[in-house]
């Protein structure tokens, strides 16, 4: 079953169940040691794995998955065009608990993707914290204004305005105008991933603000459809 498993990926042109399970355990920001005790896996037998120079049983790829916070589906599925594609007035709109800022996710989860889209509602005189991260996160002003702080330089984007910065330089930004501002905000930040625990990086983000995409193990305060 595993070798149809493999050539099932192969052939629907997805990456390598160890690039997989690399990338994943970068995102969770989780050590080869840490993996391999959580999996019940060698280091030496997952380092090979994520080179792909050993193949895993569907016992062994189904501890790993659970060390990892997904399931075994990871490495199958792919989005669909009913999956990939939101429609406007369609998303579901939600907030974090103690965040006032109403989210709408964009994105969608496939195997091996590494980017987070949401259009963020943020209210007059709402201020982030101060953060840094690793990955990249563009800023995209839909309507209002915002000020953006970036390695202490302080400026103000309007709508049109767009802004492209790693996220290891210290940044936050505010609403300082009495109107909402609208943001397109995509980064390769993983805040919510289905049925993961968010890093703690992720966590400090989404407090300040930077909420991309997808854990339903965030609690929700509201969720409302437009």
């Amino acid at each position: 079953m595993t070798s149809s498993l493999l050539t099932k990926l192969d052939m629907e042109g997805h990456p390598k169940v160890g690039a997989l399970i690399r990338a994943r355990r970068r995102q969770q920001q989780m050590t080869l040691e840490a993996l391999g005790r959580s999996a019940e896996v060698s280091v030496g037998y997952l380092s090979q794995v994520e080179r792909d120079h050993a193949t895993p049983s569907l016992g062994t790829l189904a501890s790993i998955a659970r060390a990892l916070g997904i399931g075994i589906d990871y490495f199958v599925s792919a989005p669909t065009p009913e999956t990939a594609l939101t429609k406007a007035g369609e998303r579901n709109r939600f907030s974090v608990d103690g965040s006032s800022i109403i989210y709408e996710r964009l994105g969608t989860d496939f195997p091996g993707n590494t980017l987070s889209s949401f259009v963020m509602t943020v209210p007059p005189g709402y201020r982030s914290e101060t953060v840094a991260h690793e990955g990249e996160e563009i800023l995209y002003v839909l309507e209002g204004s915002i000020t953006q702080r970036l390695d202490g330089e302080e400026m103000i984007m309007n709508a049109g305005d767009s802004l492209h910065f790693r996220g290891n330089r210290p940044h936050s930004w505010s609403n300082h105008t009495d109107q909402p501002a609208r943001l397109l905000w995509t980064g390769t930040l993983t805040l919510f991933r289905s049925s993961a625990k968010p890093t703690r990086q992720a966590v400090a983000a989404a407090k300040a603000g930077h909420k991309p995409v997808k854990n339903k193990k965030i609690v929700i305060t509201k969720e409302k459809r437009t």
